[in-house]
């Protein structure tokens, strides 16, 4: 399985594909510095995979490195990522 994350950044959304096919996304608005991500989807076949996990992270590893924006999880997924990887509190606005 082949796994490719990319910024979409003029549809506010960090994007997944697996084997080339489209596979989830995470959408974000921006206020102030501070990114809302508020919907969080992976198509049910590619469910069970990990792949909303890796994709969030993704996106927070980019958030982190750009040093840009703090982040606001609004989407049930995305605060529970928070909940389960404490270590990337300091992203939290």
């Amino acid at each position: 399985m082949s796994e490719e994350f990319t910024h979409n950044a003029a549809a506010h959304q960090f994007e997944v594909t697996v084997d080339g096919r489209f596979a989830g996304e995470a959408h974000y608005t921006v206020r102030d510095g501070v990114a809302a991500f508020d919907h969080t989807m992976v198509p049910s076949e590619f469910g069970g995979r990990g792949v909303a996990g890796r994709l969030v992270q993704y996106a927070m590893d980019e958030v982190r490195a750009a040093g840009e924006w703090k982040v606001r999880p609004v989407c049930s997924y995305v605060v529970y990522w928070f909940d389960r990887h404490p270590d990337y509190a300091d992203l939290l606005a």
